[in-house]
């Protein structure tokens, strides 16, 4: 059978559950397409995952790039098999006595054990500061002080780079000052720019410096900058993320289909105020029908720099080198080393993102 060449597309879908349908395979087909991400809802076991990656990859050529949000935490799709990843504030309690080193263990058993079930990216790690206010946010960050954030992220993004993924900085420029929960509406952070420059984007600025391959903004306000969140906003991706901060990789949106970006119309409008803004590629979660609605006489932007950007998101590892990697000692007692971290307490308690945990 032979495999269309197809290029991808600058949107991410997902589906809906451990195997691909006849209508899923013909959507997934659609050259607006580039890429899929993964639920809990898709996760029955591992060999059940390999062969799920497996079948979405052989659909077209280049293959969809399989992302998923897999933090730690409460944040942690996949659970049976893998290795219970701590909340990121463990690190951050860690760096107060012992520095940044076990965030870079983390990262690479993170990315590793994905990679050997043929995942491309997880949307890692928070950038969002500490500051006490926003539950959503909560323990999957990592401290308050951005200094840490930054030392604790650039450790962990070394780690997914042993583990053959890209970094994913998330939520541009910081969601963690607001108290509302932009899944369920759209919060404002009324802070100037200065004050968010001398704070909450400083991990962001350094990032970007030293290799983050994407960003992911959020879907908040902030009045002092501009009137639109910062995902539908040009002030923030193309003049400060882009002109002034100097960030050349890929801008993921949120996910459109949640309440924060509901303000804006329907899904066709989110996705065009979307591009317009600077996203690269839209994630439409969850909603279906909602993809096909978007399908249906979509133009692709214009944006020579899409397939490129796609193609950094690749995975460089691949799963029979991860798969081999996994059965070394060393990384063994680095997957001893991570569970030890984790505990009842990363999860107890806090607000659910997405899904249960």
């Amino acid at each position: 059978m032979t495999v269309p060449h197809i290029p991808r597309g600058p949107v991410m879908a997902d589906v809906a559950a451990f195997r691909l349908t006849g209508e899923e395979r013909q959507r997934l087909l659609d050259p607006a397409i580039g890429g899929i991400i993964l639920f809990r809802r898709n996760f029955q076991n591992i060999e059940q995952l390999k062969e799920l990656t497996a079948e979405i990859k052989s659909l077209r050529t280049p293959e969809l790039i399989i992302a998923v949000d897999h933090e730690g935490g409460r944040v942690q799709r996949f659970i049976e098999g893998f290795t219970r990843l701590p909340a990121m504030n463990v690190l951050g309690q860690i760096w107060d006595k012992d520095g940044a080193s076990a965030a870079g263990q983390v990262g690479r058993v993170l990315a590793t054990e994905l990679s050997a079930c043929g995942i491309d990216l997880s949307f890692t790690p928070v950038l969002d500061l500490d500051w006490g206010n926003c539950p959503v946010i909560g323990n999957r960050s990592f401290h308050r002080n951005p200094e840490a954030v930054t030392r604790l992220a650039l450790a962990l993004q070394k780690g997914l780079a042993k583990g053959g993924m890209k970094s994913c900085g998330k939520h541009f420029p910081g969601h963690g000052f607001v108290e509302g929960d932009s899944h369920l509406v759209l919060p404002e952070d009324g802070r100037s720019l200065d004050e968010l420059e001398a704070a909450d984007l400083i991990p962001f600025r350094i990032m970007s410096r030293e290799g983050m391959a994407a960003v992911m903004p959020a879907h908040v306000v902030y009045p002092q900058v501009d009137t639109k969140p910062a995902g539908f906003s040009e002030i923030w991706l193309k003049q400060i993320l882009r002109r002034d901060i100097g960030f050349k990789g890929v801008i993921f949106s949120d996910d459109l289909t949640m309440e924060g970006a509901c303000g804006a119309g329907g899904i066709k409008e989110r996705a065009r105020i979307s591009f317009e803004a600077g996203c690269d590629i839209v994630l439409v979660c969850n909603r279906p029908d909602l993809v096909d609605e978007l399908r249906e006489d979509f133009r692709i932007p214009d944006n020579p720099a899409l397939a490129q950007r796609w193609q950094y998101m690749a995975n460089t590892l691949g799963s029979a080198a991860a798969q081999a990697v996994m059965q070394t000692a060393d990384f063994q007692a680095a997957q001893a080393f991570v569970a030890g971290l984790a505990s009842p307490q990363d999860t107890a308690g806090g607000v659910k993102v997405g899904e249960a945990f």
